[in-house]
């Protein structure tokens, strides 16, 4: 199990930026920055969130994209010993507002062009302070010019009120110097990250900072066999919002290593970036390096520096592994965690090779069981649903008394994660994924709830009853079909109205790709619809 003497993910970072201060630490949009400058940064916005009125163990979300002002923010968060809430920056007023109201937050820092977004759902909740971030704001001058000059960067208003604030001023308006010192404790609640389901809205699971600095350790220190961690440079392809983006390019500034983060994904600017920064590691979920090898101008690149190409989220079809290593001559390696778990669960090691197909091994801080219907091991090479218990770990979601009485068990004397995923394990201790049990569909590395998606499609007027499921596709994972029964009065609704209707109020990545109509849908004799009949025959379609 890793270990750090250290029981606050701000004072881990603090000891390596006095280490490394000169080093680099980000870099985004081609300018670095060294750990003394993040430090400083961090330091000062810490001190603003102070002065303007959050408190210790206060609320704060990040409605932000990947970039500098991300990292800045929750280092700062992290440093005024208020609680962070990250969400992706792409969710609609409705979620935005829910996550608010759910998370009880106070403060948002949220990028310029959403600010629109903010400002609609300040009324409904409990949110006091907006603090916007230009994206091109904490960049030298003269990008900045440049940028305005091409019309390249995105703009939102600039806005004003009592309780607005702008973060580059707010850097320039305090010091780090007027700080109270730092109260370690690992207990304390550091971040609530917000994750997808089987019920509509999107569940909150609370990280302490024991768990985040153990799990976050581990799992970034997998490659070090090939990679001394302080020369790493991380290309971090996976939003920091998600866990994923978190322990395993985001923890690399408690190591010593870079993070290059880029605000959207541009295959082109990937792979300049690789080049012009040496980047050593790569992470990705699936969909990303099947895009990859399909990319028309990917001999024009070197991508040689990169040593250790890592996908999670989902799992990597076999035969984009086997291209990937043809092409490269190396492998992608994988891992295997949820949320609920901070992350890794398994990793695959990179001092042997792994067998195809191969999640990886338990990593040390974790201890798994493989368990049939009554919750009793299964013989090995046998599949069941993975259970997942470890010293420190989450023991509840926030405010889901039911969805945490389903997830958290008690199993002789010990807390468990119940995963809903069916997986294996042979005798040398390699995990092979091969099921869900829960109604969720993995969409380009995002778990998806159906059961969101139903109740969306459900308050259209014209809408009886629907159905949703994943169809596999060896691009994205699985894509999302709606099978819909409309009301026997209604006519003239297509497949485009329904899409157009989930467009307003659910973030992209969760609208279907298809709908198709049908008269009844298959229930059972006490009316609970029967969604694996539908799975089952998709199945078969796809078959014949």
């Amino acid at each position: 199990m890793s270990s750090t003497p250290f029981h606050n993910i701000f004072q881990a970072f603090d000891a390596v930026a006095e280490r490394r201060g000169d080093y680099t630490a980000v870099i985004y949009l081609g300018t670095r920055y060294s750990y003394k400058t993040v430090r400083e940064m961090a330091g000062r916005f810490a001190a603003a969130l102070l002065d303007i009125g959050v408190k210790p163990g206060e609320r704060v979300m990040i409605y932000l994209p990947n970039s500098i002002q991300w990292v800045v923010s929750w280092l700062g968060i992290q440093r005024a010993g208020a609680v962070c809430v990250p969400i992706t920056p792409i969710y609609t007023p409705s979620d935005l507002s829910y996550i608010a109201r759910d998370s009880g937050s106070s403060t948002i820092i949220c990028a310029d062009t959403n600010f629109g977004y903010v400002k609609r759902v300040l009324s409904e909740t409990g949110i006091k302070r907006v603090i916007i971030a230009r994206m091109a704001d904490l960049l030298p001058w003269w990008k900045r010019w440049f940028g305005h000059l091409f019309d390249i960067i995105p703009k939102g208003k600039r806005a004003a009120g009592s309780n607005v604030f702008h973060l580059k001023e707010l850097l320039g308006k305090y010091s780090s110097s007027i700080l109270p010192d730092i109260v370690p404790d690992g207990q304390a609640l550091a971040e609530i990250l917000y994750t997808g389901g089987t019920t509509r809205h999107p569940k909150g699971v609370p990280l302490n900072h024991d768990l985040f600095l153990c799990s976050a350790l581990e799992q970034i220190r997998t490659s070090e066999y090939l990679i001394p961690v302080e020369e790493n440079v991380i290309l971090g392809n996976a939003p920091l919002f998600h866990i994923l983006g978190q322990t395993c390019s985001l923890a690399t500034l408690l190591v010593g290593g870079a993070l290059l983060v880029q605000p959207k994904i541009n295959l082109d600017a990937t792979f300049e970036a690789i080049y012009r920064f040496q980047v050593r590691s790569m992470i990705g979920v699936p969909t990303l390096y099947r895009m990859i090898l399909e990319h028309e101008r990917l001999d024009q690149y070197d991508l040689s520096s990169v040593k250790y190409w890592y996908s999670a989220g989902d799992v990597l079809p076999v035969e984009v592994s086997r291209r990937w290593k043809e092409r490269f001559g190396t492998p992608i390696f994988q891992g295997y965690g949820a949320t609920e778990t901070c992350g890794g669960v398994a990793m695959c090691p990179t001092d042997i090779d792994n067998p195809p197909k191969s999640v990886g091994r338990v990593v040390a801080s974790k201890k798994v069981r493989i368990v049939n219907p009554a919750l009793e091991p299964v013989s090995t090479g046998e599949p069941g649903e993975l259970i997942v218990s470890s010293l420190h770990m989450v023991s509840s979601y926030v405010n889901k008394p039911e969805e945490t009485a389903s997830a958290f068990i008690r199993l002789d004397g010990s807390l468990w994660y119940r995963t809903a995923d069916i997986m294996s394990m042979d005798e040398e201790g390699n995990l092979y994924f091969v099921d869900r049990t829960m109604d969720t569909i993995k969409h380009k590395g995002y778990r998806v709830s159906a059961s969101e998606i139903e109740a969306v499609l459900q308050e259209h007027p014209a809408v009886v009853s629907t159905c949703v499921v994943g169809i596999p596709d060896e691009k994205v994972g699985e894509r999302i079909k709606a099978y819909v029964v409309l009301k026997e009065d209604i006519k003239g609704i297509t497949g485009y109205d329904l899409i157009t209707w989930c467009r307003k109020s659910m973030v992209s990545y969760k609208v279907p790709q298809y709908i198709e109509f049908r008269d009844m849908l298959p229930k059972s004799k006490v009316g609970k619809l029967l969604r694996r009949e539908i799975r089952d025959e998709e199945k078969r379609r796809t078959e014949a």
